[in-house]
């Protein structure tokens, strides 16, 4: 959730000409781009496995995650790693795949305006806010709706309780 009237910080990354971003805390690093070892009967999202300072993380298309087409990696792909709340659970770590990350900024309460919900190119309940700045719109991502159906796939059980809005 976003603290009124306090400035966010986020994590600025680009999806093909889309720029999307998160919060800063729920972003615990950035790494190049790697392969991930295929899981069987995986959705075309999931990825497969990656090891992260001796974790095992499920990695993500995030392009193919929000339905846009997927593309090859380039020199300019990267992965963010990042916790995804969980209710009654441990935070769930993932790797999200983005074509590009852009940049770390702060944007004041008055940049912060609520999604709206026009029924166009992005579901409503997967984007928390739209920030402004200079070079045009960022929409701040909120991951743990994104994923809300899928954790008990990603955590490799059969558990179904809900991750946290």
């Amino acid at each position: 959730m976003i603290a009124a009237g306090q400035d966010l910080q986020v994590v600025v990354f680009g999806l093909a000409e889309e720029k999307f971003a998160l919060p800063v805390h729920t972003v615990r690093e950035i790494l190049d781009h790697r392969s991930a070892f295929r899981m069987p009967d995986a959705p075309n999202w999931l990825l497969g496995l990656t090891d992260v300072r001796g974790q095992s993380v499920p990695m993500i298309d995030l392009r193919a995650r929000l339905g846009m087409p997927v593309a090859e990696a380039t020199l300019a792909t990267r992965v963010l790693v990042v916790e995804v709340p969980v209710a009654g659970t441990a935070p769930l770590a993932l790797g999200l795949v983005v074509d590009r990350v852009l940049d770390v900024s702060s944007f004041g309460a008055a940049a912060v305006e609520p999604s709206p919900d026009l029924g166009g190119r992005w579901r409503s309940e997967h984007v928390e806010a739209i920030l402004r700045r200079d070079d045009g719109f960022v929409a701040l991502l909120d991951i743990a709706r994104i994923f809300a159906r899928d954790h008990h796939r990603l955590q490799g059980d059969d558990r179904h309780g809900a991750l946290a809005a």
